[in-house]
């Protein structure tokens, strides 16, 4: 087993926001700025990406019907991560990016 994660966040399209769950998670979201999910992985990001995409693993399914692309920018720099600090660390980035205003979903 892998003693590192990955962290990885992907672009979701804004029809996401038509989601009560999605829209409850996220009241303090400024429109116009982006919706993302945000996970760990011990898969690459694209390997994972590509699972969401196929539905495998998604649990709400937001990324399979509302993925659009990896944004690298907000994640490669922060990667790779030690398991044992994954979870925090992708609360951390959640956080963070919620901070700049934008809709995140996180598992």
């Amino acid at each position: 087993m892998s003693r590192t994660r990955n962290l990885y966040v992907i672009r979701l399209d804004e029809a996401v926001l038509e989601d009560s769950r999605f829209r409850k998670e996220n009241p303090g979201y400024e429109p116009g700025k982006p919706c993302v999910y945000v996970g760990i992985t011990s898969r690459t990001p694209e390997e994972r990406f590509a699972q969401h995409q196929r539905g495998e693993k998604a649990g709400k399914g937001y990324v399979t019907k509302y993925g659009q692309y990896l944004m690298k920018r907000q994640y490669e720099h922060r990667n790779p991560v030690a398991t044992a600090e994954a979870e925090d660390k992708e609360r951390a980035l959640a956080e963070a990016l919620r901070r700049k205003g934008f809709a995140v979903w996180q598992r």
